[in-house]
């Protein structure tokens, strides 16, 4: 077994820690072996890899997607950054709770957080690189976002003047995303 997993407050999201074989001509580590994840009980069938490379100060999310189902497996090649993974699931006995740390290329570690949570980051160095593997293709039709600063959230963002999206300053609130008829889509006990 070439990895470790970290259990979090939230049952569904785990930190793993892969195995680093390191010397003096530098290191090799796996990334992702499908054989781990299945004995692990991590989802090993994903769809597409995105790389997002950000500067100091940016937070990007909470973005979630319920349709084709986008769980994702979240790292960070270069730098420091903040990642965070909240619960939405409509009748989940931990919903509007979240999962976050300082993720790094030094520390190695990843995020693992299924469909029914929205994720998002802060880039804390001057640049931070995140990679992350998805379980579904992008469908914009199907996807949403959580406002970043959410009062209910209470998420301590390690930035003091953050650079947001447009997209992501006109993001729903978790109260409006309780009231909306699509968040149905992403309730406790669904499975996709």
């Amino acid at each position: 077994m070439n990895f470790s997993v970290e259990e979090t407050i939230l049952d569904e999201v785990k930190i793993i820690s892969p195995k680093v074989y390191a010397d003096d001509r530098g290191y090799f580590t796996e990334v992702f072996n499908a054989n781990d994840f299945e004995i692990l009980g991590i989802p090993y069938q994903f769809k597409q890899m995105n790389h997002s490379s950000s500067k100091k100060g940016v937070v990007r999310g909470l973005h979630f997607q319920w349709d084709p189902p986008m769980g994702k497996l979240m790292r960070v090649t270069r730098g420091i950054a903040f990642l965070v993974a909240v619960d939405i699931r409509l009748g989940s006995p931990t919903f509007g709770q979240w999962v976050g740390g300082e993720f790094s290329e030094w520390n190695r570690k990843q995020i693992w957080a299924p469909h029914s949570f929205a994720r998002g980051f802060c880039a804390i160095t001057d640049e931070a690189e995140v990679q992350y593997l998805i379980t579904g293709t992008y469908n914009p039709v199907n996807e949403s976002e959580i406002l970043w600063n959410d009062k209910d959230l209470n998420i301590p963002w390690p930035v003091e003047n953050p650079i947001v999206s447009p997209k992501d300053q006109k993001a729903q609130t978790l109260q409006q995303w309780i009231k909306s008829d699509k968040s149905k889509n992403i309730m406790y006990g669904k499975r996709n």
